[in-house]
């Protein structure tokens, strides 16, 4: 028993990130897709409309929570927490985008179900956002040699 729990503390240790992230991708997903269905079912508001709405509410939710729980970006100075968060919110509004067009293509185009889009538009967005996470926002930062 003492083994297999070292074994899932070394596993836990490697995959801890990818592990979050998906947590929080989850959970990103969820608040976009409620947020997508109380406005467009509940408030009757257009699906487009909706999408922006949704995408700007789960923005802010998976900047908190990539910040906090996935990345632990603890940057202090005031230049690399703006350059963090610009470039979050670009990469999340270039997010935005390849959600509005999905749904555009696959909704007005193509006659889809919106709330089955919605869905496979969305893991798609958590997909390309791990890797904007991981490559250009929350990078660490080598240690420089000396």
């Amino acid at each position: 028993m003492k083994k297999k729990m070292e074994t899932i503390k070394i596993l836990w240790n490697k995959y801890k990130e990818i592990i979050n992230y998906l947590i929080f991708g989850v959970l990103t997903t969820i608040v976009n897709y409620v947020s997508y269905i109380i406005l467009t079912k509940v408030c009757n508001i257009d699906y487009l409309v909706s999408t922006v709405i949704a995408q700007v509410i789960s923005i802010i939710f998976a900047y908190i929570t990539n910040k906090i729980f996935v990345f632990q970006s603890k940057n202090l100075s005031k230049k690399e927490f703006f350059r963090e968060m610009f470039s979050f919110f670009g990469f999340r509004i270039l997010s935005l985008f390849l959600d509005m067009g999905f749904m555009y293509l696959f909704v007005d185009m193509l006659h889809l179900n919106d709330i089955i889009m919605k869905l496979v538009s969305n893991v798609l967005i958590v997909i390309a956002n791990y890797i904007f996470s991981k490559l250009f926002i929350f990078r660490k930062k080598e240690a420089k040699k000396e």
